[in-house]
C-alpha cells in the first residue's frame, strides 16, 4: 500500500489492449472460480491493477432492502478488514449508493475537495484513499450492486479510464450473472436429487405395503376359504339326508345355503387367484390341447342362461391344437360365459373358436391383438346390455363394474374380468372387447398356438390391468 500505484492516464493506443486484458482476466475469473462470491474476489484481483487501484470493492443490494453490503473485496486495508461483513451502504448515500440509485458511473475525483461527501473524510483517511471511482453493476438493466475502485491520489478519470471502467463493470455484471445461473441450477439439482431420493424412499414404501396387503388377501382367503368348505360340507350332508330326512321348507333352506356359499367360495377362490397373480405365484403348465375341446369343458361348468337366451357354439369340426394351460384357460373362457350370460336377457350367447395367422395373412386387420406366430381365438358374443365406448377401457380394472352404484342391476365384486386379462397375460395372450351400447358384445380371448411363442404377452401395454403386470 506504501507504493504508488500506476498512473490512470493511458494513451489511446493501449485502451483496447487494456479493455481486451480485462475481458480476458474477468472470463478466467469465472472459469475458475466455484461460486459468485469467488468470481468477484478474482475479477477485483485481476482489475484492480489494470486500472490502477489501490483496492476495490463490490457492493451488492441485501435482498429486499435499500442496504448495500460488500460481498468481494481485493487488498482491502487489514486494519480494517474485519469490518468488512458487518459494513453497509444505504442506497442513495455516498459514491457507491448513488451509483445504484442513479444506475451510472459516480467519480468523485478528490474526497477532500467535496464538502457533500464530508462524512467520508474520516473513513477515507483511515483507508488511505483520496479519490474513487463507482461503477453500477446491472442484472437485466436493473442495478442490483456495485464496484467500487479506490485511488490513493486524487486524479481525475479521463475518457479511455471511463471506458474500461464500463466494460469492466459489464463483463463483471454478466460473469456474475452467469455464476448466479450456475449456482441456482446446482441447488435446483441438488433439490431434485434429494426429492428423488424421497419419491424411490416412498415408491419402495407403497410397493412393500402392496405386497404385504397382497400377502394379507392370500392369508385371508385361505382363513375364509376352510370355514367355509366345513359349511359346504355340511350343507351337502344335511341335503343328502345323512343326518335324517329332511322336510321340504328344511330342504330348500339348505339349498340356499348351498347355493350362498357357493357364491361365496367363487368370490374368495377369484380374489385368491388374482392375489396369487399379483405375487407372482401362479404356475402355469403347458401341454398340447385341444381348443375346441377346452370349449366343450368350459361351457359344461358355466351358469345356464335365463328363459329365452340360446347358447350357441360356432367351431371347425377338426382340432385346434394349441400348447396351454387347459385349466386356466378354461378357467377365462367359463369368466367370460359367466359374464356374458350374466348381462344377456334376451336373444343368443355365441362361442366361437378359429385360428388366425398374422405373419402367413401379413396383415391382422385389428382382430388380433398378438403380432408373432399363429394365434387361437375364442370369441364370446352375446347381445346383452353392452358397454359404452368410455367405460369399456375400465371394465378389466378390480372391483369395477360399469354401474358401481349401490343400486345396481347386476351383482359381483367385479373381480372376473380383472382375473381373466391376468390369466390370459400370464399365458402369453390377451383379452380384448368390441361393444355398443345396448346391442351387445364381444370379448375375444387371443393366446399364442406355438410353445415358443407363449409367455409373450404385453401385459406392459394395457392401462387397464391395474397391477397385473408384475404377474408375468
Amino acid at each position: 500500500m506504501n507504493s504508488k500505484p500506476p498512473s490512470r492516464t493511458l494513451d489511446p493506443g493501449a485502451t483496447a489492449v487494456r479493455e481486451l486484458q480485462a475481458a480476458r482476466e474477468i472470463a478466467h475469473a469465472f472459469l475458475n472460480a466455484r461460486h459468485p462470491a469467488e468470481v468477484y474476489r478474482l475479477a477485483l484481483e485481476k482489475v484492480a491493477p489494470l486500472v490502477g487501484a489501490s483496492f476495490g470493492c463490490v457492493f451488492l443490494r441485501d435482498q429486499d432492502s435499500d442496504l448495500l453490503r460488500i460481498v468481494a473485496a481485493h487488498n482491502w486495508p487489514q486494519a480494517y478488514a474485519s469490518y468488512l461483513s458487518t459494513m453497509r451502504v444505504k442506497v442513495g448515500n455516498g459514491p457507491t449508493g448513488r451509483a445504484v440509485e442513479e444506475n451510472d458511473l459516480i467519480e468523485v475525483e478528490d474526497v477532500f475537495a467535496d464538502p457533500s461527501i464530508e462524512d467520508w473524510w474520516d473513513a477515507a483517511r483511515e483507508l488511505g484513499f483520496a479519490s474513487s471511482v463507482s461503477v453500477p453493476l446491472a442484472f437485466r438493466s436493473k442495478p442490483v450492486g456495485a464496484v467500487t475502485f479506490y485511488f490513493r491520489e486524487p486524479e481525475p478519470i479521463h475518457e479511455a479510464d471511463r471506458s474500461l471502467l464500463r466494460l469492466v463493470a459489464d463483463q463483471l455484471a454478466a460473469t456474475a450473472e452467469k455464476a448466479h445461473l450456475i449456482e441456482d441450477l446446482q441447488r435446483a439439482n441438488e433439490l431434485l436429487r434429494e426429492q428423488n431420493v424421497d419419491l424411490e424412499a416412498k415408491y419402495q414404501e407403497a410397493e412393500e405395503a402392496k405386497r404385504l396387503k397382497n400377502e394379507f388377501l392370500a392369508n385371508v382367503s385361505h382363513e375364509l376359504r376352510t370355514p367355509l368348505t366345513a359349511i359346504l360340507g355340511y350343507a351337502y350332508l344335511l341335503r343328502e339326508g345323512l343326518s335324517g330326512v329332511l322336510v321340504e321348507e328344511q330342504a330348500e333352506a339348505v339349498e340356499k345355503i348351498e347355493g350362498a356359499g357357493n357364491i361365496l367360495m367363487g368370490l374368495i377362490n377369484d380374489l385368491l387367484d388374482l392375489t396369487y397373480l399379483k405375487l407372482g405365484r401362479t404356475v402355469v403348465e403347458r401341454e398340447l390341447c385341444d381348443a375346441v375341446a377346452l370349449v366343450r369343458a368350459a361351457l359344461s361348468g358355466a351358469p345356464k342362461p335365463a328363459g329365452g337366451v340360446e347358447i350357441r357354439t360356432e367351431a371347425p369340426p377338426a382340432r385346434i391344437p394349441i400348447h396351454t394351460d387347459a385349466v386356466l384357460v378354461v378357467r377365462v373362457l367359463q369368466k367370460l360365459i359367466s359374464n356374458a350370460v350374466k348381462f344377456t336377457t334376451t336373444g343368443t350367447v355365441t362361442i366361437r373358436v378359429r385360428t388366425r395367422d398374422p405373419e402367413a395373412e401379413g396383415s391382422t386387420d385389428g382382430e388380433a391383438p398378438l403380432d408373432r406366430g399363429p394365434v387361437v381365438l375364442w370369441e364370446v358374443e352375446d347381445t346383452g346390455i353392452g358397454i359404452a365406448p368410455d367405460a369399456q377401457s375400465a371394465i378389466f380394472d378390480e372391483f369395477r363394474q360399469v354401474d358401481g352404484s349401490a343400486t345396481r342391476r347386476f351383482n359381483g365384486a367385479g373381480l372376473g374380468l380383472a382375473l381373466s386379462q391376468g390369466l390370459a397375460y400370464r399365458l402369453g395372450g390377451e383379452i380384448t372387447v368390441r361393444s355398443t351400447l345396448g346391442e351387445g358384445s364381444i370379448f375375444t380371448l387371443a393366446l399364442p398356438a406355438s410353445v415358443i411363442h407363449a409367455g409373450q404377452g404385453k401385459p406392459d401395454d394395457s392401462p387397464s390391468t391395474s397391477g397385473l403386470a408384475a404377474a408375468t
